[in-house]
């Protein structure tokens, strides 16, 4: 006691503003119930485990420390596993809550000799008794940093329901035999609650679902609420007897909220109470879909998978929010470059030493916790014959601190496209693809001025574009990137015949009105050389400025790799717009070979004979990066009664995206003070200014131009990927500025980018489950010890039958002969 009385002036209470951690290890993946519990630093209330305490003590010298142990009480043998009744993850009723249940004692130790006092004790120094009793009661940082537990979003009243105005024309709803006012159809139907007309729901993108006369009624009309029929009935067990349905919000949306709907029921002589249910609420389609969905080929769900345990095989807990961060890390750590870099060749005490006086913060420590708790085999244990996996939760803070959209912790979960209505319910959901790029980006800044440290370059290339006008006269333009982004032409398919007789199927069963089974859908098999061979054909940019021939024509552009990396990630541009910007995934195999040789992709750079395109003078340059309105997207919004100069800034303000992104625009923009001042080149590059400047830079370390990246950001709501997507599909946006920026010669590619053989093999790749990139699930399978294995989060198993065909990003790996 007098040791610890000696040491009291070490000691801090803390304040509402500290951050407290006492639910994992700064340094590890220990916390409270590790085999030696977790030391809190009652100066700086960091936590550690109990081999790394001992570090902290040497660095800082704080001696006093609150031990937290946890220990699992007894559970019953017996005890039934809970089916799923809510769409929740790791709370009761959700999926995967089987919590167990812990004892936890806490004691006080003072270092170097690890003498330790029970707590609580009336012998302890008030201040002592005062800081760990604040520490205790507050809640730890792990938990304010992270969502750890998620429920589906509970729906808002709507701003429409007080206020509804309910028209008194007669209409009196029978209980049942309803059909669509306009087709007849007898399922999908909503009642709009404004006039009592009862009509089919959305065209969804696959075709299924209404025709569309439920959200044609509310256009003509502005009705702005529907209730989905079917879905409507009561909780007679409640006190208030609350109504259960889906209510739509044309306005707002989504689904929503109304506290009236028994009175807005009852205005169309509609007694909830006698209803009965026929059809899924939203909700309960979601949970069906999640339990449900047939996604065994992949999750390799329905094999009996050997599951692995050791060195190389921890799992990764999923926090909620982040299977598509599990599957690239798990695939980015199997690399040499940053096994050597943040395991072998870097130890966590030195990785400790070197970090600032907060762990947490740091980019390098907590790349080297998480390498050393995926590789060193200490917590890929079999507990209860399954891994618990590791939480990346410190390094999901420090990775995502500079990006808008991982800094939240919005929920991944499985949503789908409600059948009834054909809306998407997105929630924002980061992708697999983006986060591979951010965290590139943001490993090659923490290195900066090490290259030769930097495992991000392994997987840096040059991409070469060759630009050819009719004058006969090239510009070379060189930038680097992380990924080649292939599309996927399916005219290439090597089973057209089945598909045809499919299609045939389809519509028969389409006309009848049955649905197909699963085992009955063909879906087009494309070779990945065809891909390939599509990123390297010829291809026409319009509206190209020649300054050879000083007036905008046609170029013909080609592309090729530069330089060809050690590690080689194939992007299948699956997710795509259809028309309307309607999204859709593709559904295609891809035929992936194990062995590549892309050797005939090398780019051969200024040749003999050829003529470069003169320098662009200032007029030309002007002319060249001035986004002009396309006349179509103009026309068409000035013939709904927009003004014409409006319609124009729209137009230009989303970079001729489309007729929607436009009015979305325009809609928004309305009462902007400057709205009816004339069109200048200086007041488009102001409006370019107006988007996320850590977004600008991103793009801008892929290599593409600034205003392009303003302009692709600006017309794809910020989104990176889109952008990306956006830029590819635009190349005559940047083709002119890549003009001025090497007509003058080919630019010096990066001397730490790594060249050498462009014979490939097969890697790793990522799978991932969902219609859109904005909801769904993210599987890696990785070979490794002579054998595949499939990491679907914290499971980690040999992979039976890896579903190659299946991926959305495939990783190759140099032949080194």
């Amino acid at each position: 006691m007098e040791l610890l009385r000696s040491h009291l002036s070490r000691v801090r209470i803390p304040e509402p503003t500290n951050r407290i951690y006492k639910n994992e290890c700064c340094v590890s993946f220990d916390t409270p119930r590790s085999e030696g519990g977790l030391y809190v630093d009652m100066s700086s209330f960091l936590a550690f485990g109990k081999e790394y305490v001992g570090w902290n003590y040497e660095k800082t010298g704080n001696p006093v420390y609150l031990h937290i142990q946890q220990r699992p009480k007894p559970v019953p043998e017996d005890r039934p596993l809970k089916k799923p009744t809510l769409l929740a993850i790791g709370v009761e009723g959700g999926f995967d809550y089987q919590e167990i249940e812990y004892e936890e004692t806490h004691n006080i130790v003072i270092l170097p000799e690890y003498v330790s006092l029970p707590f609580p004790s009336v012998e302890l120094p008030e201040k002592i008794r005062l800081a760990v009793d604040a520490v205790l009661l507050a809640e730890g940082a792990e938990r304010k940093e992270q969502l750890a537990a998620w429920t589906a979003e509970k729906k808002k009243v709507s701003t429409y329901a007080l206020g509804l105005q309910q028209i008194n024309n007669g209409v009196v709803v029978p209980p049942s035999g309803w059909k669509c006012c306009k087709c007849n159809k007898s399922d999908n139907l909503w009642l709009n609650l404004t006039d009592g007309m009862i009509l089919c729901g959305r065209r969804n993108w696959d075709g299924s679902g209404g025709n569309n006369h439920a959200i044609e009624h509310y256009k003509e009309t502005n009705f702005p609420l529907a209730v989905k029929l079917g879905t409507i009935t009561a909780d007679l067990e409640s006190a208030g007897h609350d109504i259960f349905s889906d209510v739509f919000s044309y306005p707002e949306d989504d689904t929503i909220e109304d506290p009236l709907l028994a009175q807005h029921l009852a205005f169309f002589g509609i007694d909830f109470s006698s209803l009965q249910k026929t059809e899924m609420t939203t909700a309960e389609r979601e949970l069906d879909q999640n339990t449900n969905f047939d996604w065994n080929r992949i999750q390799e769900s329905g094999q009996e998978v050997e599951l692995l345990f050791g060195p190389g095989y921890t799992g990764l807990l999923n926090l909620g929010n982040s299977c598509y961060m599990a599957s690239t890390i798990q695939v980015v750590f199997t690399t040499h470059a940053f096994n050597a870099r943040y395991h072998k060749n870097q130890s966590l005490k030195k990785a400790f030493a070197m970090a600032p006086s907060d762990p947490t913060l740091d980019l390098n420590m907590q790349l080297a916790k998480l390498a050393h708790g995926l590789l060193s085999g200490k917590y890929s244990l079999p507990v209860q014959q399954k891994q618990e996996g590791v939480p990346p939760r410190m390094f999901k803070m420090v990775i995502a601190a500079s990006h808008p959209e991982f800094s939240s912790m919005r929920q991944q979960a499985l949503k789908t496209v409600d059948f009834a209505i054909g809306h998407w319910f997105n929630t924002n959901v980061e992708d697999a693809l983006e986060f591979f790029l951010h965290f590139l980006d943001q490993v090659e800044r923490a290195n900066t001025g090490n290259p030769a440290l930097d495992p991000s370059r392994s997987f840096k290339f040059v991409i070469e574009e060759r630009l050819q006008c009719p004058s006969g006269k090239v510009a070379y333009n060189k930038r680097s990137d992380y990924i080649l982004s292939l599309n996927i032409p399916l005219h290439e398919a090597t089973n057209k015949e089945q598909l045809e007789a499919f299609n045939k199927t389809k519509a028969e069963k389409k006309a009848e009105g049955k649905d197909l089974d699963s085992g009955e859908i063909v879906r087009p098999r494309v070779p990945l050389e065809a891909c390939l061979a599509s990123f390297s054909s010829t291809e026409e940019i319009h509206d190209f400025y020649s300054s050879a021939l000083n007036t905008k024509t046609t170029a013909i552009k080609t592309a090729g790799l530069a330089t060809f990396p050690d590690y080689l990630v194939l992007h299948m541009r699956k997710f795509v717009m259809e028309e309307g910007w309607v999204p859709k995934k593709l559904d295609v195999y891809i035929d992936v070979p194990d062995v590549i040789d892309i050797t005939y992709m090398r780019s051969k750079g200024l040749q003999p004979g050829e003529e470069l395109l003169p320098e662009t003078g200032p007029t030309g340059e002007v002319e060249s990066t001035q986004l002009v309105a396309s006349e179509d997207i103009v026309s068409k919004l000035a013939a709904m009664g927009f003004n014409y100069l409006h319609c124009q800034k729209a137009v230009i303000n989303t970079a001729n995206a489309g007729v929607e992104e436009a009015m979305t625009w325009l809609l928004s923009h309305m009462d902007d003070p400057d709205i009816d001042e004339p069109i200048s080149h200086n007041s488009h590059a102001m409006e370019l200014q107006s988007v996320d400047e850590t977004s600008v830079e991103t793009l801008i370390s892929f290599g593409f131009h600034e205003e392009v990246a303003r302009m692709a950001l600006k017309a794809s709501g910020g989104n990176i990927e889109k952008a990306t997507d956006w830029i590819f599909s635009h190349p005559e946006a940047s083709s002119s500025m890549d003009t001025d920026a090497t007509s003058n010669g080919v630019q010096d590619s990066d001397p730490g980018v790594p060249d050498g053989s462009g014979r490939y093999k097969l890697m790793a790749f990522i799978s991932h489950m969902g219609p859109s990139t904005h909801c769904g699930h993210y599987v890696a399978h990785v070979h490794k010890d002579g054998k595949w294995v499939i990491f679907n989060d914290s499971k980690v198993g040999a992979s039976v039958d890896p579903p190659k065909d299946m991926g959305y990003l495939y990783f190759y790996e140099r032949i080194v002969d």
